[in-house]
């Protein structure tokens, strides 16, 4: 049978849809100061409105993944991107932060439906010499989103209101629907497990009274008992989930993987990296704009030498890899990473950008380092008969790194800055006004005309950044001692050609990182390859 004409252009839509899914990861941090001035809100609430999105994400992929299984990949594609672009509009109207985190957690149910069906629609419309093609654009668009939304984040705070950041999401959501409905064809996959509302429902708990725990503390005291109580219940319920999935026959989560050293070692350095990448571009926003004085699109402009770090550094592990095997390149970058967060905690309140710019470069560089090559091993040590859900733990993982990375590290800021911000001989309204974030404290010394305040104010949040990103660096330094003298490290063999006559029987590549590993692995498994 020939390959449907029509499957080019379905798959442009799926790249647009997932271009927008990739930037909506990282658009939001550059709106958080304006956010913060104009919904009167706090530190806690800015951390709720960005964790939500990952928290639920991180809580449903999974789930939402067997869900297209069993009842049709472009039914629950197509009910992902509506649910999106429903987020998307309710966050666009909403004018208190409750309702931000409510259309947030809405906009991450629709992701969670669609970043891994749009990857398993695939197969259904490619044959096996065009997969490979149309996994790397997917992938690659996603990827491509996240530099590029603190750019069009900056763009559109500069020309219009807060909202338009969700706004943008509308046409391209509906793009994508259209899409699905007269482009996709309809897959399933009977076998797959059934989905385990008890494991969900677990799992979702448990990570949301973990994060609120941590968001809270610096707020109602580390103490308290909602504090305590929210990580008892947490513990209870994650060990509960644990228990389960460890006694099912069919798990959604095949928590065995964690027994493979390659697996293991792998997956705690690219949670590690992105513990850290989603801690900073929470913070860094803030003290761009509120202390360096940018405006959003100019605070997006300065996140670049990130995200140029990080291609770069994507691209040269590969040779490196090659060269080497992966064990020494992962460590390295997480060293990299280690020299980058303790140079950033030596930044001052006088410090221009260009000091700046040099150590998220080198952040940048240990990120790519790190990350690109732990992923890549990660998916290639999955047992070709878990492809499915190794990957998805693997993502799962990542994500709660992502979550807890921006609940810990915003909070030790919070408590830094508000227990260090001088409000002596303030009025009551206007010292809580200026303890819940640096913004409300800039307001409150233009109102009353005391620069002394302001200075006080940035001194109490660089303060509270460089305890965060000392924190970051000891985790780097401990992770990279870890992967070090544990991860293992298979040499490459060195090429070579085949036999004159002889068949050629080269092993084919892994997949790229984020990639669907099924088709690969498939191979190797029929080719009686590990």
């Amino acid at each position: 049978m020939s390959p449907d004409p029509r499957r080019w252009w379905a798959l442009g839509a799926l790249v647009a849809s997932m271009l927008t899914l990739g930037f909506d990861l990282t658009i939001l941090n550059v709106a958080l100061p304006t956010m913060a001035a104009r919904l009167g809100a706090s530190t806690g609430e800015l951390q709720w409105i960005v964790d939500s999105y990952i928290v639920v994400f991180a809580a449903l992929m999974l789930p939402a993944g067997l869900l297209g299984d069993r009842f049709g990949r472009r039914r629950m594609l197509v009910a992902g991107l509506c649910v999106f672009l429903a987020g998307s509009l309710a966050g666009a109207l909403t004018d208190a932060p409750e309702l931000v985190v409510a259309a947030r957690s809405a906009m991450g149910l629709g992701a969670a439906l669609v970043i891994p069906l749009g990857l398993s629609v695939l197969p259904s419309m490619f044959g096996e010499e065009e997969r490979g093609r149309a996994v790397a654009a997917v992938t690659a668009s996603m990827a491509a989103g996240m530099p590029l939304g603190p750019l069009v984040g900056g763009l559109l705070l500069d020309h219009y209101w807060w909202g338009s950041i969700f706004l943008i999401n509308i046409p391209m959501a509906a793009v994508g629907i259209a899409a699905c409905l007269f482009l996709l064809p309809e897959s399933r996959d009977p076998s797959s497990p059934r989905v385990d509302a008890l494991s969900t429902a677990l799992s979702a708990l448990g990570l949301g009274a973990l994060v609120f725990g941590i968001i809270e503390g610096p707020a109602r005291g580390w103490t308290s008992a909602w504090v305590l109580g929210s990580f008892a219940l947490s513990a209870l319920l994650l060990a509960g989930l644990v228990l389960r999935e460890r006694r099912a026959a069919r798990p959604m989560l095949d928590l065995a993987l964690l027994g493979r050293r390659v697996f293991l070692f792998n997956v705690l350095a690219a949670t590690l990296g992105t513990f850290v990448f989603a801690g900073l571009l929470f913070l860094l926003p803030t003290y761009l704009q509120e202390i360096g004085g940018s405006d959003a699109f100019g605070t997006g402009l300065r996140l670049l030498p990130m995200m140029g770090g990080l291609l770069v550094a994507a691209r040269a592990s590969t040779p490196l890899v090659a060269r080497s095997g992966p064990r020494p390149v992962v460590s390295a970058g997480l060293t990299v990473l280690c020299f980058a967060a303790l140079l950033g905690s030596r930044t001052e309140p006088g410090d221009g950008y260009g000091f700046t710019a040099v150590w998220l470069t080198v952040a940048g560089l240990g990120f790519g380092l790190a990350m690109v090559p732990a992923m890549d091993a990660a998916l290639g040590g999955i047992p070709a008969d878990a492809a499915g859900s190794g990957s998805a733990l693997l993502m799962t993982l990542r994500q709660v790194g992502g979550a807890v990375g921006i609940a810990l590290l915003g909070s030790l800021v919070a408590d830094a800055y508000a227990g260090r911000l001088d409000t002596d001989g303030l009025p009551a309204p206007a010292a809580g006004a200026a303890r819940e974030s640096l913004s409300g404290a800039h307001a409150v010394a233009g109102r009353l005309d005391l620069p002394a305040l302001a200075r006080s104010a940035d001194a109490a949040y660089l303060d509270g950044m460089s305890l965060a990103l000392v924190v970051c660096g000891v985790a780097a330094l401990v992770t990279a001692a870890l992967t070090a003298a544990f991860l293992p490290d298979p040499r490459p063999a060195p090429p070579a050609g085949p036999a004159p006559g002889a068949p050629d029987t080269a092993v084919p590549d892994r997949p790229a990182p984020g990639a669907d590993p099924s088709p690969v692995l498939a191979r190797r498994k029929a080719d009686g390859g590990q």
